[in-house]
């Protein structure tokens, strides 16, 4: 068996999860198992229609209720997190998938959803063979120290400015 490593996308610019679902993509072409589990997400996009064919492969689940930048998180958004974490956690730790992503779990940390602490305690309870991918931005200090890998999306520059909207199959 494999060290499983712990990875860290985050950062202000734009791709954070399509990094996450590219190297998903990647173990399952490899026969990997792969677990992914979305926080705050509630909305469908592209990828899961894709990553249906590959359901012997890879599995996703979301724990959200939809994004919480513009508003604030209230008690359903909380509830839906622990659960899922609570999930996770046993998932993490159990060594059944080589990979498991937790998508947006740096954001569910930065608005209270999940204490920094679980996240921490979760790090530290991976199965040994198991990769651990977290993503989103505002990754808490101490993720970073912890993780073996950490990546900074920035961005320099993007079309939203001018005023493109988020389309199908290329951001959604």
């Amino acid at each position: 068996m494999h060290k499983g490593y712990i990875q860290v996308y985050t950062g202000s610019g734009k791709g954070k999860t399509t990094a996450s679902l590219g190297l998903a993509l990647r173990a399952a072409g490899a026969r990997l198992e792969v677990f992914i589990a979305q926080f705050i997400k509630q909305r469908k996009c592209s990828e899961h229609k894709a990553l249906e064919r590959l359901k012997d492969l890879i599995t996703i689940k979301q724990y959200g209720k939809g994004f919480i930048l513009k508003r604030a998180p209230d008690e359903g958004d909380v509830k839906a997190a622990q659960d899922g974490f609570e999930e996770v956690s046993n998932i993490v730790s159990s060594g059944k998938y080589d990979v498991v992503i937790l998508d947006e779990i740096n954001v569910a940390v930065k608005y209270n959803l999940v204490s920094i602490k679980d996240l921490l305690k979760i790090m530290d309870a991976k199965a040994k063979g198991t990769e651990l991918i977290i993503t989103g931005r505002y990754a808490h200090k101490k993720v970073i120290q912890k993780a073996d890998l950490v990546t900074e999306m920035k961005e320099v520059k993007h079309y939203k400015s001018k005023g493109v909207k988020a389309r199908r199959g290329i951001e959604k």
